[in-house]
């Protein structure tokens, strides 16, 4: 089987976590082959993604490395079976790797813990929303590609509609309730948007007020998604240049105190729901 050419985020991360159990061994690569009875590059091509891995491979691999943690040997092995292509794969010739990245994060994760600042989150934007903070990107958008981020973002909603659906929080900070992305009329209807999403039973909306001072890692917005078991959690960080995901345990940790500490300084969530609306009021 050749190797893929572009494997997923999904794909290199469960190579990253065949990896860290190799090293957690002390073998390298050379000597986890001769225990796998496989050679060397495929070693390196499926701790790279390029080579996919049955599941039994990956039980009998955590077994030869003496990884006890059951729940995650099932959790790798969980991902090494899914072979079926998700719906953002129809966007791969169009749009960049990592907005396909986050999709595919975003439909696998058990949980989704999002901090924004000045923009609402992408799961919970309206159609003119999304199109009104496409509209600001430098150099402008051709007409053609406006329609396929748009066509992405609008899917990415689905997965709030499944019955397996993630729960999420998302802490959103005043600004972001103020900020007029497409005018008044536009606003006015993603704020109702926002508090009626608040009310389905797999969505918690928090507001963090002006009042409420700095806090960590405010100038930068997060997605927390949580993973099948902890070690396989993933933090989604916006750039100037795109996204960057982090999932290394010490990151994992990192940002699960920032995301603790904010939710401290945030609003319950009917207070919250009190201040939606009076900024939509207020417009």
């Amino acid at each position: 089987m050749p190797p893929r050419p572009t494997p997923t985020a999904r794909q290199q991360r469960l190579g990253s976590e065949l990896r860290k159990l190799r090293e957690r061994a002390g073998l390298s690569s050379s000597e986890a082959a001769i225990q796998l009875g496989i050679d060397r590059a495929r070693i390196s091509n499926t701790e790279a993604g390029r080579f996919g891995v049955s599941p039994d491979r990956v039980r009998a691999f955590a077994r030869i490395l003496g990884c006890a943690d059951e729940q995650y040997i099932e959790a790798l092995a969980a991902m090494a079976a899914d072979r079926v292509k998700g719906w953002w794969e129809e966007y791969r010739e169009d749009l960049p790797a990592y907005w396909l990245d986050l999709a595919e994060l975003e439909y696998h994760a058990t949980t989704l813990h999002s901090v924004v600042t000045m923009h609402m989150p992408g799961l919970l934007q309206t159609e003119e929303y999304a199109k009104s903070v496409f509209a600001t990107a430098v150099p402008e958008l051709a007409p053609a590609e406006l329609r396929r981020r748009l066509s992405h973002r609008m899917k990415r909603r689905d997965i709030l509609d499944r019955e397996d659906a993630p729960q999420c929080v998302f802490l959103v900070h005043e600004a972001a309730l103020r900020m007029q992305f497409g005018g008044r009329e536009v606003a006015r209807a993603q704020l109702i948007h926002l508090a009626e999403a608040s009310e389905r039973q797999n969505i918690t909306v928090r507001t963090i007020p002006f009042s409420a001072g700095g806090f960590p890692n405010a100038g930068n917005s997060m997605l927390y998604a949580g993973g099948a078991v902890p070690r396989l959690d993933t933090v989604q960080l916006d750039a100037g240049h795109g996204s960057v995901m982090l999932d290394a345990e010490t990151h994992l940790d990192n940002y699960r105190a920032i995301l603790n500490r904010t939710k401290e300084l945030a609003m319950n969530p009917e207070q919250s729901c009190d201040l939606i609306l009076e900024v939509m009021r207020s417009m």
